[in-house]
């Protein structure tokens, strides 16, 4: 009995041991599927629980100077809900006292606007902090941010050079390009403005500095996506008066508002 108890007992062991050495196919196919999965979802931008700390946008802006303008930004999180941003952006400016005309006594008489002194174009680089108000809870919510920054200004400005009629004694005459002059030309010699990169290399730089207040909404139906848009205020100081009316009074200081339309994408 004993013998046969004991037989039994090796069978057994032996058996289990044979059984525990197969492999078992289902209990590790499971993973790889849900792994791909996971795989897919993160490409396709589908994953709402993950943080992708890098990104890159563009941005096309109308402001209340009556202009347009462009940037670029890269940004990088600090922590989930903070990131720090890096920009550059750059647009036209214009007086609020330009008004452009036509001189009706001569035919075919192209635009100006007079007494302007100078075109100018303000380049920004800055630094700046994004911290998020809201997060997106799914793909149709919209994730609503503000952000702040101050960094360099530089204006540059282009004198204006005008096609100028030199008048004799029958009001005819040849027509002339001169830079502008307001103690010179008159409003009844003037036919119209001249090419506009002319004068280009006679430009002056004016260093100053800038900062700037927004408060954006990120509404891309992909979380790898960027499509936000944008609102706010940048003020940009200068240590000299920068002359662009010649019988207006021009400044050193410029506040804007804007409205900014931002594409772009995260990765990790």
């Amino acid at each position: 009995m004993i013998r046969k108890f004991i037989t039994f007992l090796l069978v057994s062991i032996l058996g289990f041991q044979a059984f525990a050495q197969e492999p078992q196919p289902p209990a590790q196919e499971q993973p790889k599927v849900e792994l791909k999965d996971d795989l897919t979802r993160l490409k396709s931008g589908e994953d709402l629980n993950v943080l992708y700390r890098n990104e890159a946008s563009f941005g096309a802006f109308i402001h209340s100077a009556a202009g347009i303008g462009i940037s670029y930004r890269r940004g990088k999180h600090i922590t989930a809900k903070r990131k720090r941003m890096y920009e550059i952006e750059t647009q036209n400016f214009k007086h609020p006292k330009e008004i452009k005309s036509i001189n009706p006594y001569f035919e075919n008489a192209k635009g100006f606007v007079y007494g302007k002194l100078n075109s100018l174009l303000i380049v920004r680089p800055g630094l700046g902090i994004q911290k998020t108000l809201y997060q997106k809870s799914d793909k149709k919510s919209v994730e609503i941010r503000y952000s702040y920054f101050i960094g360099a200004a530089l204006a540059f400005a282009k004198p204006v050079y005008l096609e100028v009629k030199d008048m004799d004694g029958n009001g005819e005459g040849p027509i002339s390009v001169e830079r502008y002059d307001p103690q010179k030309h008159s409003i009844d010699e003037i036919f119209g403005k001249a090419p506009f990169f002319k004068g280009i290399e006679k430009t002056t730089i004016y260093p100053g500095g800038y900062a700037k207040f927004a408060l954006s909404f990120e509404y891309a139906d992909r979380y790898n996506g960027l499509k936000a848009i944008e609102t706010g205020a940048t003020i940009d100081i200068y240590p000299r008066v920068i002359p662009i009316m010649a019988f207006n009074r021009n400044q050193q200081v410029f506040v804007s508002l804007y409205l900014k339309m931002i594409w772009g994408k995260k990765w990790f």
